[in-house]
């Protein structure tokens, strides 16, 4: 189901709780979710459609990956960026890192490890610094 965007910034600064094969309704919301913005978005988090679960959603290029509790293990390459959020209005600048490793589950729940790079990357630090509860 295609959910309404969350700008309150008092609940995007939430933190998410870890979710579970409970959660599978907030993976297909998010994969709608993003479907019917993709002239305008590439990547979600759960909280963006009013749900404090730490599960992301991003088209990378080759399609949506969805990601389930997901940890940045390392962070390579610092540098400063201007980022915008479908959440809020205008952009603002933050640290993020060219290169990330991230555990999570994938959408079936199975553990992965990936190594992601540039603009990929950063999509995912935005997508999880929501789930931190950031305000970017």
């Amino acid at each position: 189901m295609v959910r309404m965007i969350v700008r309150d910034e008092s609940f995007l600064s939430k933190k998410s709780t870890f979710a579970n094969k409970d959660d599978a309704q907030v993976i297909q919301d998010l994969k709608d979710t993003l479907s019917a913005n993709s002239d305008r978005c590439v990547g979600m988090a759960a909280n963006m459609i009013g749900v404090l679960k730490r599960v992301i959603i991003f088209d990378g290029g080759d399609g949506a990956v969805v990601m389930v509790n997901p940890v940045i293990t390392r962070r390579i390459g610092k540098y400063e960026t201007d980022e915008g959020c479908l959440s809020l209005a205008g952009t603002r600048k933050t640290v993020r890192y060219k290169e990330i490793e991230v555990r999570y589950l994938d959408e079936n729940f199975k553990p992965c490890k990936g190594r992601y790079t540039e603009f990929t990357a950063q999509i995912i630090q935005h997508e999880c610094d929501h789930l931190e509860g950031k305000i970017i």
